[in-house]
């Protein structure tokens, strides 16, 4: 069973999307793309610096629309689709559409709106985010509590993503728990916090009126882990997601549970197949960056298929 992930906001690069421009239909894509989101997607992906791409309003409906646009290409050249589909964070979004629960364009409507909902709760309060790699999970959760900082995700493989503001961060790092190395994380805001709560109101306004359909793949939820069949629901748990912990590691389990034996990790990818190579060790990935890596995808759907 080959499944297919898709990234979160942190994962892009300047300039990571102009290979992708290569293909037939992709600048006309992207053009409309950047309608239904309201974000100029082609010169965000190929010219804006790393400053400018930063921006939530823009991370984001960027981060889906190149999932989206590698997803379709390898879709095209694979000839059959893989067999489930999960995303980290803002990646639910391509998620929903991969699995057919939303439409392109209602995800890209819904994911601008998301983006810029959230990046206007970051301004309210100076917040942030920071990785925290190693050491032992529950000495690293009561010296979050201490500091009234939040652990945003759950990333699995020794990970946990520390969210809340920034001289609390700060503290964090000068004076890590034991064992621990701290990663400051390239983003506006503490996302899946209690700070996030007016974007989800914004967001649950409109996806009430979204036309949804039921997932034609296995998808799995970043709420807890599980799968989830019913597309008003997924889409429901992605919205309440947004002031809510990621539990990518509860998905991780539950890919080993239904018996997972490859991951591809769509465009910008990297963050998650490296999370799958320490939770998942032995499962093959291939991490999905240019086009030029679509080849080892496809030969690993069809070593599946074999």
């Amino acid at each position: 069973m080959i499944i297919a992930v898709f990234p979160g906001q942190g994962s892009q690069t300047p300039g990571f999307l102009s290979p992708w421009l290569a293909f037939d239909g992709a600048r006309e894509r992207l053009a409309a793309f950047s309608e239904q989101a309201g974000v100029d997607l082609i010169a965000a992906g190929t010219e804006w610096d790393a400053d400018r791409i930063r921006d939530t309003s823009v991370a984001q409906p960027l981060i889906v629309a190149a999932s989206l646009l590698s997803w379709a290409a390898l879709s095209e050249r694979a000839g059959s689709p893989v067999a489930g589909v999960a995303g980290h964070s803002v990646g639910e979004i391509a998620a929903l559409a991969a699995s057919g629960v939303l439409s392109d364009a209602d995800a890209l409507r819904l994911v601008g709106l998301r983006g810029r909902a959230m990046a206007e709760a970051a301004s309210a309060v100076e917040t942030g985010m920071s990785a925290v790699v190693g050491g032992d999970e529950q000495a690293v959760l009561e010296r979050l509590e201490a500091l009234n900082l939040t652990p945003a995700n759950y990333n699995g493989g020794g990970q946990i993503v520390a969210a809340g503001e920034l001289p609390a961060l700060a503290e964090l790092a000068s004076d890590a728990p034991r064992g621990t190395r701290v990663i400051p994380l390239q983003v506006a805001g503490a996302f899946h916090t209690r700070f996030m709560e007016p974007a989800v109101e914004t967001l649950r306004s409109a996806a009430a009126d979204v036309e949804v359909g039921d997932p034609e793949l296995t998808l799995w939820t970043n709420s807890d882990g599980s799968v989830v069949s019913d597309g008003r629901r997924a889409l429901d748990l992605v919205v309440a997601q947004v002031a809510s912990p990621v539990r990518w590691d509860r998905c991780m389990a539950s890919f080993a549970e239904h018996g997972v034996t490859g991951i591809i990790e769509l465009s910008p990818a990297g963050a998650l197949t490296g999370l799958a190579k320490r939770a998942l060790r032995g499962t093959p990935t291939v991490a999905v960056k240019t086009p030029d890596d679509l080849d080892a995808a496809v030969s690993l759907l069809k070593e599946d298929q074999a």
